[in-house]
């Protein structure tokens, strides 16, 4: 199995090859509330490191969805836009976003793996 990596943005990433799947934490999930909205990127389309890719919005509020990586949006998951609230029920696997065709590999090196980002999460939300 692959290694998930996390992004400061609340992001989580699966390299699975040359292609990765990209969701939203469950960190994210918990302070949004109850996801109302999803909006994901074109296949097709390309996105850069840090760009924004996607939007979520929640009962609380609307945030934008980064991606921690550049590549071409290979797939979608159009389940989490015809029911979000998917999203906060398994944010961390079947409600993943979107699929990329990764351009650079080393861009995973700078993501934080499990313990590191549950650290993160907990200094950032105290």
């Amino acid at each position: 199995m692959s290694e998930v990596k996390y992004s400061k943005e609340h992001e989580w990433i699966k390299l699975d090859g040359d292609v990765a799947t990209i969701g939203i934490t469950k960190h994210a999930t918990e302070m949004l509330g109850d996801i109302v909205f999803a909006e994901l990127p074109e296949k097709g389309s390309n996105v850069e490191k840090d760009g924004t890719a996607g939007v979520v919005e929640s009962t609380k509020a609307a945030s934008d969805v980064y991606t921690p990586v550049s590549g071409e949006v290979v797939d979608t998951n159009q389940a989490i836009v015809d029911d979000p609230s998917k999203i906060n029920q398994d944010p961390e696997d079947s409600a993943w976003f979107f699929k990329l065709k990764i351009k650079d590999p080393s861009e995973m090196d700078a993501l934080m793996n499990k313990d590191d980002y549950d650290k993160f999460a907990k200094e950032t939300s105290a």
